[in-house]
């Protein structure tokens, strides 16, 4: 306990001084823009202070009845304006009530339109298009020759099921396939038809070079203008500019990915002025409610720990008998009740804040980060090296979060950290107050009824399955609503699985006739098959081999753990050997790469890239630039001081890596402090995972030790549940070293613990956690 909390006060003694020497950043709070009657001007990312724009990317114009009016010049990123809760984007037009549209020379007749429906003709075929299928004279089109096997089960899914997913129809190309209307001599791509806000949308597309001419009616959509009237906000790139038109004056405050500036001095066009701010790091959003929280959590803190040391010892009674065990007992358990409970109402502000555009100070997230790790270690039972372990990574992430986020050139990169830090107090608040509920049940002798046991993780499946269904009908491979169903999906295949196993131990009290067993055991593990297929459906769907890969690490991980409690050695030998041929394979590849992968299609492009990423130097850029920042920061980092000289600095060209929050968080970490933080960094790692499976062998042994039914399923159900979850952790950890050291080909994962991942840390790391230190007491 000494050590941990000696390193956790370290690491969060690195994040108050990073933000102390944090250097002064300025920004606008508004721009005003000045036009009289009849003017215009052009406005881009300089003007804006929105880093992801065009440098003239839109023009407002004013026109003789003073009325302002917007016009996107940008061919490659969208304009969008909202109006009380509904969308607008410029370049794209309603279908409904429209007679004819033309895309170049092409001019296809309307001959029906409605919301989710439209029907053209050209050149004596009838087209129809539902949001999800395009019928060529009342038949689909068949597959694309490029068509992967995710495309053609997708496509057949909307051909003959009642609840389609939407696909966008595009025009262009020479290819009739699939959504694809091919047009001679115009670019594919070049226009698409598309459900937007619940209505069909004529758009034009961004091919590269300009876009194509589409008319929608009379009006050309490059050319599109639009009024500001009524116009709340809107969208340039990723910048969100909140608007407020007042005679000749139009006023902008621009609130997301705005551009930071270390003097607030600026040469704008003489028609536009800013009001500038400093970036807030201390002080701002609903940080008094945070706090309040928080104080609520200490005070419960407190007061357990002081009722704690008040209470008899172990040997006058039990060791978990929050209702029997006096006074003292009744004040600590009260109080780790009233801290966990704060913790989660600090970790729902903060979030709710942020979503809502007032994300609390960095200062703030900073005590709500440190205020739950905290927690961690002072819930009740005993410290394992599960526990430590992880909380001390998670310090390592938060750490490395908030020098990315105080290092880069805008305002947005802050949201990680603070993110970050809301999911971790609410997993901590949950995690909290689930230990709470076990140590209360298991002093009171109450259990679950098996049959309970099992529709609970009935339930925990189905919830799992309705969230990848909602990603795959309304979301993509990011995930849906801001969240990654597939983080709570390996947690209830590991859940189901481990529940199957435990049970298949308990073989001889079962049917004793061969058929009898065979159809119990397609009983048992048939969820967990179902489960899993289901779930590899999903994930091929991503346009990356990584979640295939990671369910390989996890397939071998649970077998390896089977293997070992059933004494099994050809099933351990065979899946030893299974591993060591992969690692030879990938020894293999990497020395003696080859130009006959290229014929593998979509996937070979991830070889081609890692085996010779000079030859690839646009898709290969991750990979060479991550490269160049571990190199740059070699064994000290790249300020020759293990990052402690450049702490709450600019972070240089290190952010120009794609997703280096995420997949690349490790290159930035290893550029930040070196190699030689990356070792301690590996040597944490290897600790969780061997608190993990120290964990996991200690309830293996009270299982098999135990003399009834609930205990020994108990026992071994926890120890292939901490078995499958430290083989996902496993997985992440090899796929994201392997990727940002180039041992593997780019595979998106993100890092355990390091990365920003806000789903990945409430819905695996966090119950992960939370069921270790549960299983660790043996409640």
């Amino acid at each position: 306990m000494a050590l941990t909390l000696a390193v956790l006060g370290g690491l969060c003694s690195l994040q108050a001084l990073a933000l102390l020497r944090a250097p002064a950043a300025w920004l606008p709070s508004s721009i005003t823009v000045q036009l009289r009657a009849g003017d215009s001007i052009t406005l881009g990312q300089r003007e804006l202070a929105a880093p992801q724009t065009d440098r003239n990317h839109l023009s407002l114009r004013r026109d003789a009845n003073g009325s302002w009016l917007v016009r996107n010049l940008s061919t490659a990123r969208q304009v969008v304006l909202m109006r009380d809760g509904s969308e607008q984007r410029l370049g794209s037009a309603t279908l409904q009530g429209m007679e004819r549209f033309q895309i170049d020379g092409a001019v296809f007749e309307v001959r029906s339109a409605n919301d989710g429906s439209i029907t053209f003709a050209r050149d004596g075929h009838e087209w129809r298009y539902d949001g999800a299928v395009l019928y060529r004279d009342g038949r689909p089109q068949a597959n694309c020759p490029d068509a992967r096997l995710a495309g053609k089960a997708l496509s057949l899914w909307n051909r003959i099921m009642p609840v389609t997913v939407a696909r966008p129809l595009t025009f262009g190309g020479n290819l009739y396939c699939d959504n694809r209307l091919g047009l001679a001599q115009v670019t594919p791509g070049a226009a698409q038809i598309a459900q937007v806000n619940g209505r069909l949308q004529l758009s034009a597309g961004n091919p590269d070079g300009d876009r194509a001419g589409v008319l929608a009616g009379a009006m050309d959509l490059r050319k599109q203008e639009a009024s500001l009237d009524g116009v709340n906000a809107i969208m340039v790139g990723h910048t969100r500019l909140q608007i407020a038109a007042s005679g000749d004056q139009l006023t902008l405050h621009p609130s997301r990915h705005v551009k930071l500036y270390s003097e607030p001095e600026l040469r704008l066009p003489e028609q536009v002025s800013w009001q500038w701010q400093q970036r807030a790091l201390w002080s701002s959003g609903p940080a008094n409610a945070i706090y309040i929280a928080l104080a609520l959590c200490a005070a419960g803190m407190i007061a357990g720990a002081t009722a704690r040391r008040k209470t008899p010892a172990p040997a006058a009674q039990s060791a978990a008998m929050p209702v029997r065990g006096g006074g003292s007992q009744l004040v600590a358990q009260a109080g780790k009740l009233i801290a966990a409970m704060g913790m989660l109402a600090a970790g729902l502000i903060a979030l709710v804040a942020q979503r809502t555009g007032f994300a609390p100070a960095a200062a703030c997230s900073l005590l709500l980060g440190a205020s739950a790790l905290l927690l961690w270690l002072a819930l009740p039972g005993r410290l394992t090296l599960a526990t430590a372990a992880g909380v001390v990574l998670l310090a390592f992430g938060l750490l490395a979060q908030l020098e990315l986020g105080l290092g880069a050139p805008e305002s947005s990169w802050l949201r990680y950290y603070q993110k970050s830090a809301a999911m971790l107090a609410i997993g901590a608040g949950l995690g909290g107050l689930l230990q709470l509920w076990a140590r209360y049940h298991s002093a009171r002798g109450a259990h679950l009824q098996q049959r309970t046991i099992e529709w609970m993780l009935a339930l925990f499946a189905a919830i799992a399955l309705a969230a990848l269904a909602a990603q795959v009908l309304w979301g993509d491979e990011t995930g849906v609503f801001d969240l990654q169903p597939v983080e709570l999906a390996k947690l209830a295949l590991t859940a189901l699985t481990a529940h199957g196993l435990a049970l298949r131990f308990h073989w001889h009290s079962g049917p004793q006739r061969l058929a009898d067993r065979g159809a119990r055991w397609l009983q048992l593990i048939a969820p967990a098959l179902l489960f899993l297929a289901l779930l590899g459906l999903a994930l091929v769907q991503v346009d990356d081999f990584s979640p295939l890969i990671l369910l390989l690490v996890w397939s071998t991980g649970m077998g390896l753990a089977y293997a070992i409690a059933a004494r099994n050695r050809w099933l351990s030998a065979i899946l030893i050997g299974g591993a060591l041929l992969a690692i030879s394979a990938i020894v293999y590849l990497r020395l003696n790469g080859t130009d006959d992968l290229i014929r593998w299609g979509f996937y070979a492009d991830r070889f081609l890239v890692w085996l010779n990423p000079a030859e690839h130097p646009h898709t290969g850029q991750q990979l060479l630039l991550g490269a160049r920042a571990i190199g740059d920061g070699g064994w000290f980092g790249a300020d020759h001081g293990l990052g402690l000289r450049a702490l709450g600095q600019s972070a240089g060209s290190v952010v120009q890596i794609p997703a280096v929050q995420d997949d690349f968080a490790a290159s930035f970490f290893l550029n930040r402090h070196g190699l030689l933080s990356g070792l301690l960094l590996w040597a944490v790692q290897a600790a969780f995972l061997i608190g993990i499976v120290l964990t996991a062998l200690h309830a293996y042994r009270n299982g098999a030790g135990a003399r009834n039914f609930r205990h020994a399923w108990l026992g071994r159900f926890r120890y292939f549940m901490l078995c499958g979850g430290g083989a996902f952790v496993l997985g992440h950890f090899l796929l994201s070293w392997g990727t940002n050291l180039a041992i593997f080909p780019i595979m998106g994962q993100p890092m355990s613990f390091l990365s920003a991942g806000g789903s990945h840390l409430l819905f695996f790391l966090c119950p992960l956690l939370t069921f270790s230190a549960i299983s660790s007491e043996g409640v």
